[in-house]
């Protein structure tokens, strides 16, 4: 198993910039990817940035280049994602996953709270 653990939401004004972290613990000797999704209320959960561990590839959600970066500490097995220029439509819960084996992202965390204020 994978325990996966955000942190760094909170509540900001839009145009500032807040980074989250996500850190995996347990068996990560599997985990090849690790990603951002984010789900705001009323709307189906969405894809926002993925890298691998190994490579450091990235690759984001087209609306969210740019703006959005994610980042990766391979020995410490954590996961960022610096966000800046925020919106008010970039609230949203934002969730860590990783994938590992042949079946993708099948580690969730708990969550993070974004509220972005006009």
């Amino acid at each position: 198993q994978v325990q996966l653990v955000e942190s760094g939401g909170g509540l900001v004004q839009a145009g500032d910039s807040l980074t989250l972290s996500c850190a995996a613990s347990g068996r990560t000797e599997s985990v090849y990817e690790m990603g951002w999704f984010r789900q705001a209320p009323g709307k189906e959960r969405e894809f926002v940035a993925a890298i691998t561990m190994s490579g450091g590839y990235a690759r984001y959600r087209v609306s969210m280049r740019g703006r959005f970066t994610i980042s990766r500490d391979s020995a410490k097995k954590t996961v960022f994602l610096q966000m800046n220029s925020l919106k008010p439509e970039d609230t949203a819960v934002y969730y860590c996953a990783a994938a590992s084996g042949n079946s993708g992202f099948n580690y969730w965390g708990q969550g993070t709270q974004v509220t972005v204020s006009s």
